[in-house]
């Protein structure tokens, strides 16, 4: 397993059916990057609580709503004006990777944050992170996220991609 969140998450991310499943979960509202610290985080071993997943989202909401989601909106909605004007579709992969390094600077914090959690608070069953972070978690199982079967089987396959490592 890579040591660090960044070469965790381009692992796990490169691995059959995880690309289309994190699209589909991010569809839904979920931060993709909490879920593959999350991941990281089971594959670890350490004990999901409650601050710690307060401390998470606390962390990334922020930075999702300031920098993700608006370079996100922005590459989204030059889609059609790409497919008809070169210059603007040289921006849009601008964009794109600024969107990426701002995602690779979220997991880069969320990381830090993780680094000062005691190694030995370790878990029997580490699998809670996911379903943890997701949204909708707050209502339990049957939350918006629970209920969901595509959201389900997509969580599913994020945590098979774990397991192979």
């Amino acid at each position: 397993m890579p040591p660090d969140l960044w070469r965790f998450a381009l692992t796990v991310y490169a691995q059959p059916g995880v690309t289309a499943a994190c699209l589909r979960l991010q569809d839904k509202g979920a931060d993709v990057c909490l879920l593959l610290c999350g991941a990281w985080l089971e594959q670890r071993g350490l004990a999901c609580t409650a601050p710690r997943v307060q401390q998470l989202i606390a962390l990334a909401g922020p930075w999702q709503a300031a920098v993700i989601t608006p370079l996100r909106q922005l590459r989204q909605s030059w889609r059609t004006a790409a497919l008809a004007d070169a210059q603007v579709q040289g921006w849009r992969e601008q964009i794109k990777a600024l969107e990426l390094e701002a995602e690779r600077e979220l997991l880069r914090r969320l990381e830090q944050a993780v680094l000062s959690w005691p190694e030995r608070e370790v878990q029997r069953a580490p699998d809670a992170w996911l379903e943890r972070l997701a949204p909708g978690a707050d209502a339990g199982a049957e939350g918006a996220a629970g209920t969901d079967q595509e959201y389900c089987a997509a969580l599913q396959r994020l945590r098979g991609a774990i397991t192979v490592l």
